[in-house]
Order: C-alpha cells, then structure tokens, then sequence
C-alpha cells in the first residue's frame, strides 16, 4: 500500500494528515516533502493526524523525529493527533510521547497550539 499526505495550514499551524503506510518506501518522500513545506511559508507549528495510518516502521519514526526538531528550530511545537493503536503503541515504545503531545483528535490539537500562540 501506497501513503497519501494532505497538508492544510491554519494560520502558522500546518495540519499534515498521513494515509496508508508510513514505512521505508515512503519515508524519503514525507520527509522531502514536509522539509519543503516548512521551508516554503510561515510554519511555527505542525500536527501530524495519524487517523487513517494504518502501518509505521523506524523509518517513520525517523521522519518524525526530523521535523520535530525542525519545527523546534523555529520555536515551535509539533505534536500528533488520532492515533491508532498499533501506530500507538510504537511511537510509544519509542519515547516520541516523552517530547510531544498527543491529542485525540486535529481539533483538539488545533486548540492547544492556539492557546500556545
């Protein structure tokens, strides 16, 4: 299965909703990507709505990891929204969950960084 990323911004917040499987096949793809986006336009922020990923490997974490530090570059914050419990239970494991917020859901996180505004 193939990855689907839809980007949408929200004043400095740019929503990246990722569909499919985030694994290394796709890994340099998001991360191309995602580095061009933040580089492009006013990006403080970013959430990153894993709803409808259905599979992640160490490569997404990677990926993940590297826009992080990005955005915290730019004084900004990142966090995840909409977890599934497989994708869970890695970034779990991997101790993201110790640097970044998660959220049930993109509004939700969308508020929180407003508030952080």
């Amino acid at each position: 299965m193939n990855l689907k990323m839809e980007m949408e911004r929200h004043r400095e917040t740019l929503v990246v909703r990722l569909v499919g499987e985030l694994d290394h096949h796709t890994a340099d793809d998001v991360r191309m990507t995602l580095d061009e986006e933040i580089g492009r336009g006013i990006c403080r922020h970013l959430v990153l709505s894993l709803e409808s990923l259905q599979f992640m490997d160490s490569s997404g974490i990677g990926v993940i990891l590297g826009r992080y530090k990005l955005i915290k570059q730019k004084g900004g914050r990142m966090v995840v929204c909409g977890v599934n419990p497989p994708v869970y239970r890695l970034l779990e494991m991997s101790g993201l969950f110790k640097i970044m917020s998660v959220y049930e859901n993109e509004s939700t996180a969308l508020s929180e960084l407003e508030v952080a505004l």
